[in-house]
Protein backbone atom coordinates (compact mmCIF):
# COMPACT_ATOMS: atom_id res chain seq x y z
CA UNK A 1 0.00 0.00 0.00
CA UNK A 2 1.35 3.44 -0.95
CA UNK A 3 1.94 5.98 1.82
CA UNK A 4 -0.55 8.81 2.12
CA UNK A 5 0.63 12.18 0.77
CA UNK A 6 0.46 15.06 3.20
CA UNK A 7 -0.54 18.59 2.34
CA UNK A 8 1.90 21.43 2.97
CA UNK A 9 -0.22 22.55 5.92
CA UNK A 10 -0.13 19.05 7.44
CA UNK A 11 3.65 18.88 7.06
CA UNK A 12 4.04 22.33 8.65
CA UNK A 13 1.79 21.28 11.55
CA UNK A 14 3.88 18.16 12.16
CA UNK A 15 7.21 19.98 11.90
CA UNK A 16 6.79 23.49 13.30
CA UNK A 17 9.68 25.91 12.94
CA UNK A 18 11.39 26.85 16.17
CA UNK A 19 10.60 30.33 17.48
CA UNK A 20 12.81 33.22 16.44
CA UNK A 21 14.77 34.23 19.50
CA UNK A 22 17.33 36.95 20.16
CA UNK A 23 20.04 34.29 20.10
CA UNK A 24 18.95 33.17 16.61
CA UNK A 25 19.20 36.78 15.42
CA UNK A 26 22.63 37.09 17.06
CA UNK A 27 23.70 33.89 15.29
CA UNK A 28 22.54 35.27 11.93
CA UNK A 29 24.53 38.45 12.54
CA UNK A 30 27.63 36.42 13.36
CA UNK A 31 27.23 34.07 10.39
CA UNK A 32 26.74 37.02 8.02
CA UNK A 33 30.34 38.00 8.79
CA UNK A 34 31.78 34.59 7.92
CA UNK A 35 34.63 34.40 5.43
CA UNK A 36 32.84 31.46 3.81
CA UNK A 37 30.38 32.74 1.17
CA UNK A 38 28.25 29.58 1.50
CA UNK A 39 27.58 30.45 5.13
CA UNK A 40 26.69 34.04 4.14
CA UNK A 41 24.35 32.55 1.50
CA UNK A 42 22.51 30.69 4.25
CA UNK A 43 21.99 33.98 6.08
CA UNK A 44 20.81 35.65 2.86
CA UNK A 45 18.22 32.88 2.44
CA UNK A 46 16.89 33.31 5.99
CA UNK A 47 13.45 34.85 6.46
CA UNK A 48 14.61 36.22 9.80
CA UNK A 49 17.75 38.17 8.91
CA UNK A 50 17.59 41.68 10.38
CA UNK A 51 17.26 44.63 7.98
CA UNK A 52 20.81 45.89 8.55
CA UNK A 53 22.21 42.43 7.77
CA UNK A 54 20.12 42.21 4.59
CA UNK A 55 21.37 45.63 3.47
CA UNK A 56 24.98 44.57 4.08
CA UNK A 57 24.50 41.31 2.18
CA UNK A 58 23.06 43.25 -0.79
CA UNK A 59 26.57 44.59 -1.45
CA UNK A 60 28.41 41.37 -0.58
CA UNK A 61 31.39 40.75 -2.89
CA UNK A 62 30.09 37.25 -3.69
CA UNK A 63 27.38 37.08 -6.37
CA UNK A 64 26.03 33.84 -4.86
CA UNK A 65 25.21 35.65 -1.63
CA UNK A 66 23.46 38.44 -3.51
CA UNK A 67 21.57 35.87 -5.61
CA UNK A 68 20.22 34.16 -2.50
CA UNK A 69 19.10 37.52 -1.20
CA UNK A 70 17.42 38.29 -4.54
CA UNK A 71 15.36 35.10 -4.37
CA UNK A 72 14.38 35.55 -0.71
CA UNK A 73 10.70 36.53 -0.54
CA UNK A 74 11.27 38.62 2.59
CA UNK A 75 13.89 40.87 1.01
CA UNK A 76 12.60 44.46 1.20
CA UNK A 77 11.61 46.22 -2.02
CA UNK A 78 14.35 48.84 -1.62
CA UNK A 79 16.98 46.10 -1.49
CA UNK A 80 15.44 44.40 -4.53
CA UNK A 81 15.76 47.74 -6.36
CA UNK A 82 19.49 47.75 -5.59
CA UNK A 83 19.88 44.13 -6.67
CA UNK A 84 18.01 44.81 -9.93
CA UNK A 85 21.03 46.92 -10.95
CA UNK A 86 23.56 44.30 -9.87
CA UNK A 87 26.49 43.57 -12.19
CA UNK A 88 25.61 39.86 -12.10
CA UNK A 89 23.09 38.60 -14.63
CA UNK A 90 22.25 35.76 -12.24
CA UNK A 91 21.38 38.16 -9.43
CA UNK A 92 19.19 40.27 -11.72
CA UNK A 93 17.53 37.09 -12.99
CA UNK A 94 16.61 36.05 -9.45
CA UNK A 95 15.22 39.52 -8.79
CA UNK A 96 13.02 39.10 -11.87
CA UNK A 97 11.67 35.83 -10.47
CA UNK A 98 11.04 37.14 -6.96
CA UNK A 99 7.27 37.20 -6.45
CA UNK A 100 7.39 40.42 -4.41
CA UNK A 101 9.45 42.58 -6.75
CA UNK A 102 7.80 45.98 -7.35
CA UNK A 103 6.26 46.77 -10.76
CA UNK A 104 8.76 49.57 -11.47
CA UNK A 105 11.63 47.14 -10.96
CA UNK A 106 9.98 44.58 -13.26
CA UNK A 107 9.67 47.28 -15.93
CA UNK A 108 13.37 48.02 -15.53
CA UNK A 109 14.26 44.33 -15.79
CA UNK A 110 12.11 43.98 -18.93
CA UNK A 111 14.63 46.34 -20.60
CA UNK A 112 17.72 44.70 -19.07
CA UNK A 113 20.79 44.41 -21.34
CA UNK A 114 20.83 40.64 -20.74
CA UNK A 115 18.52 38.55 -22.94
CA UNK A 116 18.28 36.02 -20.11
CA UNK A 117 17.00 38.60 -17.62
CA UNK A 118 14.62 40.08 -20.21
CA UNK A 119 13.33 36.58 -20.94
CA UNK A 120 12.73 35.83 -17.27
CA UNK A 121 10.91 39.14 -16.83
CA UNK A 122 8.76 38.42 -19.90
CA UNK A 123 8.02 34.88 -18.70
CA UNK A 124 6.93 36.16 -15.28
CA UNK A 125 4.76 38.87 -16.88
CA UNK A 126 3.12 36.24 -19.09
CA UNK A 127 2.34 34.11 -16.03
CA UNK A 128 0.80 37.12 -14.29
CA UNK A 129 -1.28 37.93 -17.37
CA UNK A 130 -2.42 34.31 -17.59
CA UNK A 131 -3.53 34.34 -13.95
CA UNK A 132 -5.53 37.53 -14.55
CA UNK A 133 -7.32 35.93 -17.50
CA UNK A 134 -8.12 32.80 -15.49
CA UNK A 135 -9.40 34.77 -12.48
Amino acid sequence: MAPQMLTAAEVAARHPAPPVTPTKIARLRLLAQSENPKIRESVASSYHAPADVVEALAVDPDAGVRAWLARNETTPCDVLRVLARDESETVRGWVALNFFVPADVMAELADDPSPVVRGLAAWKAALADQELVEA
